[in-house]
C-alpha cells in the first residue's frame, strides 16, 4: 500500500475536504517533498495529460486516481438524473475523465456524480440508472487500461448505496467486471458497524481508499482506530493507494504532513 496525497483545481469547492489547492506543480513539488510517491487529481474538466505526465517525471509522482465531481459541481450532471439526456452527458463527462485518467495510468472515481434518488422516482429505479451508468462506463474504462471507482456515500449525501456491503453486493450485479469499490474511511465512520469487518466482506472488490478521520481531518487528529483497518486491508490483499482526502486542516502543508507521520506509523515503510 502507498500513500497519496489529494490536490482539487476547482475553486467552487475550496471549503471541501482536499489537502492542497490552486496551484498544480506547486502541489506536486510539496506533495513529492514530504514522501508521497502520488497525487489525486480533483480538476474541473481533462486536463493536458503530457504536461501532467511531465510534472510527473520531474518530481517523481504517479497518479493515484482522477476525480469526476465537478461534472455535478459545475454542471449538475449525474448518472441518476430523470432526464436521459442528462443522464448522457453525465456519462460523456465522465467518460472523458476516464481517458484523461487512463493516460496517466490512473483510475477515474464516480461518487457524487452518481447522483441521488430524485424526488417522486423510485429508489430502484434510481438504482437501474446507475448500474446502466457503471455498466457502460466500467466497459469503457476497461478499453482504456483502468479500472473504474465506485463510491458509497454516507446517508446525507445519498440515499443510493451507504455501506460497502451493500456496494459490493451492487458491483457484483453489474454486467461489467471492472468497477471497483472506494472505500473512504469518512464516510464508513458513519455508516459501517465495523470498519475492518465491512473492508473484509467487499475484499478484492476494493479499488482505491480515502484516508481521513472520523471527522474527515487528516487522520490522527480524531477518533478512527486505524491499526484494525490496516490489518483488514492488510488480510484482504490490498495494495493499492490510501489517498488522503481531508479537510486541510490546519493548514494545506500541516495536514499533509499529519498524513504522512500518519501512515508511516500505522502502515509502516512503502516503496
Amino acid at each position: 500500500m502507498k500513500p497519496a496525497v489529494t490536490i482539487a483545481l476547482v475553486p467552487q469547492i475550496r471549503k471541501g475536504p482536499w489537502i492542497y489547492w490552486d496551484d498544480l506543480e506547486t502541489s506536486m513539488q510539496k506533495a513529492a517533498a514530504l514522501g508521497f510517491p502520488a497525487v489525486e487529481l480533483f480538476t474541473p474538466s481533462p486536463l493536458d495529460a503530457e504536461r501532467i505526465s511531465e510534472l510527473c517525471r520531474t518530481y517523481g509522482l504517479q497518479i493515484a486516481a482522477v476525480g469526476t465531481g465537478a461534472g455535478k459541481v459545475l454542471h449538475g450532471l449525474t448518472l441518476t438524473d430523470p432526464d436521459p439526456t442528462a443522464r448522457q452527458q453525465a456519462a460523456d463527462f465522465i467518460r472523458d475523465m476516464i481517458h484523461f485518467g487512463a493516460q496517466l495510468g490512473a483510475p477515474a472515481i464516480i461518487g457524487s456524480m452518481q447522483g441521488n434518488v430524485p424526488v417522486d422516482f423510485d429508489r430502484e429505479l434510481a438504482l437501474d440508472w446507475l448500474a446502466q451508468g457503471l455498466d457502460q462506463l466500467g466497459s469503457y474504462a476497461e478499453t482504456q487500461g483502468v479500472p473504474l471507482i465506485y463510491e458509497p456515500l454516507n446517508r446525507y449525501e445519498t440515499g443510493l448505496i451507504n455501506r460497502l456491503g451493500d456496494g459490493a453486493s451492487f458491483l457484483t450485479s453489474l454486467r461489467s467486471r471492472n468497477v471497483r469499490l472506494l472505500a473512504d474511511l469518512f464516510h464508513m465512520n458513519i455508516e459501517e458497524t465495523s470498519l475492518p469487518d465491512s473492508i473484509r466482506e467487499a475484499g478484492a472488490l476494493i479499488g482505491h481508499v480515502h484516508y481521513a478521520d472520523s471527522h474527515r481531518g487528516p487522520m490522527g487528529t480524531g477518533h478512527t482506530e486505524v491499526p484494525p483497518v490496516v490489518e483488514a486491508l492488510q488480510a484482504i490483499g490490498y495494495r493499492g493507494y490510501v489517498s488522503a482526502e481531508a479537510f486541510p486542516w490546519p493548514s494545506p502543508d500541516a495536514a499533509a504532513r499529519q498524513t504522512m507521520e500518519s501512515f508511516r506509523a500505522q502502515f509502516g515503510p512503502f516503496e
